[in-house]
């Protein structure tokens, strides 16, 4: 697919970085991707890795926290793989991001591991658990093609790419929380479990989880954050991450 289709703007962070996605069907740049980007705990000069980074939606957010970081995206859809290029030109950070078209099983780099952090929103719907979308794009974007990366597929990939003891950060349903600490297995380790809670007193939905590779260490479960207040409104804390960029600590 390419861009000969229209395409829209959206705004996160209170406006401070602009987001061109497709106006109907695909990956939508959404909540996740902000929260994603407010996880990663990188620091300046240091190289990110946005795996399936989509139109860049986590890609800009955590590029507008921290100025002195390179990023690398890797998205294997042509269209949304133009609007992160399109994406970097209106954030003004193309000379500080580099997209590459690439299955993420395909993508190799030469030498040692060479990223510092790694971040990643995956497909919530693998192949064969869902019925596809009859959208190719939407399908593709939520994993309903049978040649789809699974679960595993995403954390192999970060384990290989990554430099040891750098930072795997993913946003994933929480009913799938087992299923990534099964495939971490010795492979990561210092394991943050953040749930994210749609209001209080209600059961968390998504879940953010921080690890570091080759490292040694407990687990432990955040108190999390709490989305929204009772009338639908964003809580304070979820406002200053979603409106003012600030990061989950």
């Amino acid at each position: 697919m390419t861009l000969d289709t229209d395409k829209t703007e959206i705004t996160v962070l209170g406006q401070k970085v602009r987001l061109l996605q497709l106006p109907e069907g695909g990956f939508r740049t959404s909540l996740d991707s902000v929260m994603l980007a407010a996880a990663c705990p990188a620091k300046q000069g240091d190289h990110v890795l946005d795996l399936g980074c989509g139109v860049g939606g986590a890609s800009f957010c955590l590029l507008h926290r921290i100025p002195g970081i390179h990023l690398t995206g890797i998205e294997w859809e042509g269209a949304y793989l133009q609007l992160a290029i399109e994406n970097a030109k209106l954030n003004g950070v193309s000379d500080r991001t580099h997209f590459i078209h690439s299955d993420i099983r395909h993508y190799v780099v030469e030498g040692k591991p060479a990223y510092d952090h790694i971040i990643v929103n995956p497909p919530f719907s693998e192949a064969g658990r869902h019925t596809p979308s009859p959208d190719l794009v939407k399908a593709k974007a939520l994993g309903h093609q049978e040649n789809a990366l699974s679960l595993e597929d995403w954390i192999l990939t970060a384990h290989r790419l990554l430099k040891s003891k750098g930072s795997f950060t993913i946003i994933y349903p929480t009913s799938g929380v087992d299923r990534i600490i099964r495939y971490m297995g010795k492979r990561f380790g210092a394991i943050q479990i953040i749930p994210l809670w749609p209001r209080a007193g209600v059961e968390s939905k998504r879940v953010i989880i921080r690890a570091r590779k080759d490292r040694q260490g407990p687990s432990t479960i955040h108190p999390g954050i709490v989305l929204h207040e009772t009338d639908g409104s964003y809580t304070s804390v979820a406002d200053t991450i979603l409106r003012d960029g600030c990061a989950i600590k």
